[in-house]
């Protein structure tokens, strides 16, 4: 497996263990168990159906992957965040680090308010500098809530564009799906928005959305909505709904405000981290412009650590019409 397109059917084949084990439990199980947290990370509390997915991992990469070629895993829920495949290998001599989030929106899914994504990015190892722009394939699947029979699974190689197809697991069908980004030149009458999923700062990422709406679109008027907002606890959700031409903007700065937080005394809550947007490069494949908060490409290290925040624009023409809004709403805060 030194060529990266022989991982595409054994991490698929994960994913879709996964998807199927996670649904089951969230069938068979109530919602304290699911929700019961059994360890808090650096990284994010681990919630009991966390532990659904992870069990499977390595016990899978181990046999169908590392039994072939040597890997770094990294993941939540590792010790240092990382496992060398197979054991007593020298992680320089691994070939592909694998990082992987294996229930990223695990909070809607426990209340099945909704769905969640399993994740996983693969890059050639280049040791503990390898980063989230070295991915060279990504693969993210749906796992649909129990009421849910469809669950979409979308895919990319670097420079070959991104795929997509839907499965239904009712009829186990499984047909080629074509998902496009928004082609507006706005975000009038569409979705775009700041990421506030938690409190701290949240009054200032709205009075910044504000902000970039009426610098973009001009004051509200009587009776008619400008945009609208949808607050998706997923990144890979978000980057779906983008993907999928649901959302046309969204942003999520919240390692920026770590100086408003200490300047209210408050410690920064969680943030983004790398394996929540290792499948970053689908949407690049599917043309959408995906950027650090400093308008640049994403270059965070694959750990389970580090805050990343990012950017995402559907095309071109919205990103110059919220660009220079959002750029003068930060800097008018010192956040950049």
């Amino acid at each position: 497996m030194n060529n990266i397109k022989e991982l595409f059917e054994p991490i698929k084949k994960l994913h879709e263990i996964i998807r199927e084990k996670v649904v089951e439990a969230c069938e068979n199980s109530s919602l304290n168990q699911l929700s019961e947290i059994v360890a808090d990370d650096e990284g994010d509390t681990i919630f009991a159906i966390d532990r659904v997915s992870e069990e499977l991992l390595i016990e899978f990469l181990e046999k169908e992957i590392a039994s072939e070629v040597p890997i770094v895993l990294i993941a939540e829920g590792l010790e240092n965040g990382k496992v060398i495949l197979p054991e007593n290998t020298e992680e320089k001599d691994c070939i592909w680090r694998i990082i992987v989030d294996p229930i990223d929106g695990t909070r809607g899914l426990m209340y099945q308010k909704r769905a969640a994504w399993i994740l996983t990015g693969v890059a050639p190892n280049k040791g503990e500098n390898t980063n989230l722009s070295d991915i060279e394939f990504a693969i993210q699947t749906e796992i649909p809530l129990v009421k849910q029979h469809l669950s979409d699974v979308l895919w990319a190689f670097k420079g070959e564009g991104g795929k997509a197809e839907r499965f239904n697991r009712l009829t186990q069908q499984i047909h080629e799906l074509n998902l496009h980004p928004s082609k507006a030149a706005t975000i009038e009458q569409g979705f775009a928005q700041i990421s506030r999923f938690f409190p701290g700062v949240r009054d200032v990422l709205a009075e910044i959305d504000e902000e970039v709406v009426r610098e973009t679109l001009g004051k509200p008027i009587s009776g008619k909505a400008q945009c609208f907002e949808d607050q998706y606890i997923s990144t890979g959700g978000q980057l779906y709904e983008i993907i999928a031409g649901h959302d046309r903007f969204c942003a999520d700065l919240r390692p920026l405000m770590q100086k408003i937080m200490d300047e209210r005394g408050l410690d920064l809550s969680i943030c983004c981290h790398p394996y929540d947007l290792c499948t970053g490069l689908i949407a690049i494949e599917f043309g959408v412009n995906l950027t650090n908060p400093f308008g640049k490409k994403l270059t965070d290290t694959l750990d389970n650590e580090n805050d990343v925040g990012w950017i995402c624009y559907a095309n071109e023409q919205i990103r110059q019409q919220i660009e220079p809004a959002l750029q003068k709403s930060l800097k008018k805060r010192g956040l950049l």
